[in-house]
């Protein structure tokens, strides 16, 4: 269970530091205006405040992977990220499109699951 568990923790992982670069560098670039249904001008009116909330995505994804490298020890900093990926996914989910709640909340919901049963 402890494989599963770093598993689904790497992916969400991973889903965060495409998020950064979807958010950072790519947000008025063609797949991010598509992926974010963005208009060129609501694109490169948001760039910088999209900038900022693809840093914080990578700042969970740095937590993440600090807790995978810490092996068993890293129990609670997995679970702490993992807890903020899950609430970023509610709030996420509440306030801009429900579809949030599945690409970022389902996973971190899951790694958390995977994490207590390990």
């Amino acid at each position: 269970m402890s494989m599963a568990a770093n598993l689904a923790i790497t992916v969400v992982a991973l889903l965060h530091l495409y998020f950064l670069a979807l958010e950072m560098f790519l947000w008025d670039k063609p797949l991010g205006m598509k992926t974010f249904r963005l208009t060129p001008e609501r694109a490169r009116d948001t760039k910088i405040l999209a900038a900022n909330q693809g840093l914080y995505n990578g700042f969970l994804a740095a937590g993440l992977l600090w807790g995978l490298w810490l092996g068993p020890a890293g129990f609670q900093i997995k679970l702490f990220f993992l807890g903020c990926v899950l609430v970023a996914g509610l709030f996420g989910a509440a306030t801009v499109n429900r579809r949030i709640l599945f690409v970022q909340g389902l996973p971190a919901a899951l790694g958390i699951a995977l994490l207590w049963l390990a």
